[in-house]
């Protein structure tokens, strides 16, 4: 049900001033691969390069936000889309705020990404598949969960008992099975310096 009786509000600290007072652009790397694909991993160490070189960031981790903001939810497909709705919009602010905004979820129907994309202006959005096998996804999992999930203990799991649907053209397409954690980052890296986005 949508609120009636609001009207937007513009302020005059634009995000343009606040990317002039950061010395830097502001977008979103939107991560996203099967679980233990190195999501939250490289988006850390993507976020610690940005960090040292004076950049605003911060990640959003699936896990993280699910004790707080997505607390309500769990992991049917509808609490998933609603999951991922709601960090769109919370990565949207960020990056209105001037922030460099990332985030590590599954993520894993084509459609609701499209749909998070669609809220950001061109260019602001960049998609960075995980790209990793299951067999090491699965071989990665300190936790158990896929053996969990292939035991039947644990529902709509992804990759298991629930789809991943792979991005078909990402900005950015890491094999994170192959690649060094150094060799990942360093492609983010070389997009953003390509892009100019770090001037």
């Amino acid at each position: 049900m949508k609120s009636e009786n609001v009207v937007w509000h513009q302020a005059t600290v634009t995000r343009q001033r606040r990317e002039k007072l950061n010395g830097h652009k502001s977008f979103v790397l939107w991560f996203t691969g099967l679980s233990g694909s190195g999501k939250s991993t490289v988006a850390h160490a993507v976020e610690e390069r940005l960090h040292q070189a004076g950049c605003r960031t911060f990640v959003f981790d699936g896990d993280n936000v699910r004790h707080g903001l997505c607390s309500d939810l769990g992991f049917s497909e509808e609490d998933r889309r609603e999951n991922i709705r709601r960090i769109g919009e919370m990565t949207k602010l960020f990056v209105e705020a001037g922030v460099i905004a990332m985030t590590a979820f599954i993520s894993p129907f084509r459609a609701d990404r499209k749909r998070v994309r669609e809220r950001f202006a061109e260019g602001d959005f960049i998609e960075v598949h995980c790209d990793c096998s299951l067999e090491v996804c699965e071989a990665r999992d300190v936790k158990g969960l896929y053996a969990k999930a292939r035991a039947g203990l644990i529902p709509n799991y992804t990759g298991i008992s629930s789809p991943y649907e792979s991005p078909e053209n990402p900005e950015i397409r890491l094999k994170t099975d192959t690649e060094t954690l150094e060799e990942s980052v360093e492609k983010v890296m070389e997009y953003l310096r390509e892009r100019r986005l770090l001037e």
